[in-house]
């Protein structure tokens, strides 16, 4: 029998920045939902009390696949740079 995979009590937030002026956030996050670990790339909208809540908008897929996902993300980049997408580190 193998060993039971850990679970995370509540989501842990690994990163998160601003995605516009409207302050609108791109969260990203670990957390366990129904017994699967997953990663969740989600906008957060401001609400009129100032608080970031999620939206629809976003992707949460099982942590196993977080490898694949790394892999497209860096595809994208390097492609977006060959096109003149991008130019460097830090461009908007």
């Amino acid at each position: 029998m193998g060993a039971r995979k850990p679970e995370l009590a509540e989501p842990v937030v690994v990163d998160q920045f601003w995605a516009n002026r409207r302050h609108d956030a791109i969260i990203t996050e670990l957390s366990t939902y129904k017994g699967h670990n997953l990663i969740n790339v989600r906008k957060h909208a401001m609400s009129k009390d100032g608080r970031l809540v999620p939206t629809a908008k976003g992707v949460a897929i099982k942590v196993t696949r977080l490898p694949d996902l790394a892999k497209a993300i860096n595809k994208a980049l390097d492609k977006a740079r060959e096109l003149g997408l991008l130019q460097g580190e830090g461009d908007e």
